[in-house]
């Protein structure tokens, strides 16, 4: 049973898509509140590329390579245990940031990006899943013995 898996992917995928709507609700384009002056800003900008802004207008190119790693996290979610909390956790964050952001290509071609931190690129909460997911997946693969992780493979 992958029930921590869907539970930790459907509150991000949610979260995502309910930040996401507010922003483009109560913001134009550009436009930045200062949430903590300097430090953070809820800023609203349409990113036609990948991380950083890389390969601009790939839509295709990034519906495939997201629907690859959609289907890749749920197949080898299907692999870990129940025991595998922060397996479970890390593939249940991949998977609810790559849908999110999947939705915003498929439906505009453009993802919507509005936490600004100032010294980084501005991102959203799909971005931090997928970010934070993955730093899990490699904190519980190095604590897997490694007679553990062939075996699963």
């Amino acid at each position: 049973m992958r029930k921590i898996f869907w539970l930790v992917a459907t509150v991000a995928f949610v979260a995502d898509r309910l930040s996401k709507a507010v922003v483009v609700r109560l913001m134009t384009p550009n436009q930045s509140i200062p949430v903590i002056p300097g430090v953070f800003h809820l800023t609203l900008v349409k990113n036609p590329g990948a991380a950083f802004g890389m390969l601009a207008n790939q839509r295709t190119l990034f519906l495939v390579i997201t629907g690859v790693v959609i289907v890749a996290v749920l197949y080898y979610s299907r692999l870990v245990g129940p025991e595998q909390t922060l397996l479970q956790v890390s593939l249940g964050l991949q998977m609810a940031g790559a849908a999110g952001n999947l939705i915003d290509r498929a439906t505009s071609g453009l993802v919507v990006d509005f936490l600004d931190v100032r010294i980084w690129p501005v991102f959203n909460v799909a971005d931090s899943a997928v970010v934070v997911g993955t730093g899990l997946l490699i904190l519980a693969l190095l604590r897997t013995p490694q007679d553990k992780r062939a075996g699963e493979c």
